[in-house]
């Protein structure tokens, strides 16, 4: 005995996807004076202008007394045929007489919508046909609200089956990655095209009004606005560090956090967090939004003991709500209040937000409300871990 095994690879090293779809399109044949027509003997037809259909050439065929001599022009006959000299078109078909009363009741035929045991119709060369020899009784047709004075509507619809092959596209060139922000900083350290100049202390900053203006509501309003003067080539900065403006200028360029050492010359985290508040309050005085939620997010990853009395009095004055919330959550632990509360970053918070101790001693008080047994209690650092991981994921999908 022989024994087959199909194994499964979900992982193919190509794939492709044949589609086979249609190619639609209709046109509208009026035959004005059908009486006239009739009596023009079994197999003579009226014949629709040539029109267009998925770059073939179509016309449709009335025939007033039939296409069979032997049905004594009992039946009217109607059908559509290829025009274009090509062959083996395969096309579904829809040829409507349309009810001129307004109330909808067309007469269809129709290949669309509807399973085609033989597949769509192959016309095999130019003037090919595809339609009914006995479409309608002559007599119910000329009783009927398909005729309205005198006059026929025909629609015509053709779909010529096309099959379009989907798959990877093999290129033999490798695509570059963006360097359009090491372009923007180029051109910022080079100051080529600078029209303005930041005083910054001692130090001086040249910029491009159009890139802070791009990136800043605030330099906007300040350069283009109603208000504003796009000819000032000067700028005295206060309130702000040079190291902390550059690092925004950086940003506003490149769209990318310097490295602590470019700005602040130490490696340290304590430095980098110290510069990330600063940079936060910033960001927050020029709109940086996307530069907010940068500084916020690695805040909260870098969150401890030491830093987040200071981080806490920053949320609040720049009213970062989340930001806020995460520390207050942080602080309240157990684990962590009574170490807080000796750190120098407290007394700032004591000092520059002291409503915040009320709002502190309130969370406090809310989480110890929550710990009903001394299990529970043991089990709250662990919590707090897990709620400060999830606000920084939180705020990582706002970037």
């Amino acid at each position: 005995m022989t024994t087959t095994t199909v194994t499964d690879h979900p992982n193919p090293d190509s794939v492709s996807t044949k589609v086979m779809e249609t190619v639609n399109g209709s046109h509208q044949f009026t035959i004005k004076g059908y009486s006239l027509a009739k009596g023009m003997s079994p197999g003579r037809y009226i014949q629709s202008d040539v029109f267009s259909i998925a770059g073939y050439d179509w016309v449709i065929y009335f025939y007033p007394d039939g296409k069979n001599p032997e049905d004594n022009s009992t039946y009217v006959s109607l059908f559509i045929a290829l025009a274009s000299d090509s062959s083996d078109i395969r096309a579904l078909f829809e040829l409507t007489l349309m009810d001129q009363s307004g109330r909808g009741r067309h007469k269809v035929h129709s290949h669309f919508d509807r399973a085609l045991e033989g597949g769509p119709y192959t016309l095999k060369y130019k003037g090919s046909m595809w339609g009914y020899k006995r479409f309608l009784r002559r007599t119910a047709l000329e009783s009927s609200d398909y005729l309205k004075d005198d006059c026929l509507i025909i629609n015509c619809t053709v779909g010529v089956v096309r099959a379009r092959l989907e798959g990877p596209k093999q290129f033999g060139i490798a695509l570059p990655s963006s360097d359009m922000g090491q372009g923007l900083k180029d051109l910022l350290d080079s100051e080529v095209g600078c029209d303005v100049a930041f005083q910054v202390g001692d130090e001086t900053y040249k910029a491009h009004k159009l890139i802070l203006a791009a990136h800043s509501p605030v330099f906007r309003a300040q350069f283009y606005g109603p208000i504003g003067n796009n000819n000032v080539d000067r700028i005295v900065i206060e309130d702000i560090e040079p190291s902390i403006f550059k690092a925004m200028l950086s940003f506003i360029y490149t769209d990318v956090l310097p490295h602590v050492h470019e700005i602040t010359g130490s490696v340290s985290a304590t430095s980098f967090t110290n510069m990330m508040q600063h940079l936060l309050a910033a960001a927050d005085l020029y709109d940086l939004g996307r530069l907010k939620v940068l500084c916020e997010v690695f805040l909260c990853e870098k969150l401890n003991v030491d830093n987040v009395a200071t981080t806490l009095a920053l949320a609040e004055q720049h009213q970062l709500v989340e930001l806020k919330t995460f520390c207050l959550k942080f602080v309240a632990s157990p684990g962590n209040l009574r170490a807080v509360m000796k750190s120098e970053g407290f007394k700032h918070l004591n000092q520059s937000c002291p409503s915040m101790l009320s709002e502190l001693l309130s969370t406090f008080a809310a989480g110890d409300k929550s710990s009903t047994s001394g299990l529970e209690s043991k089990k709250r650092p662990v919590s707090s871990v897990l709620a400060i991981d999830t606000h920084a994921r939180q705020l990582r999908k706002r970037i």
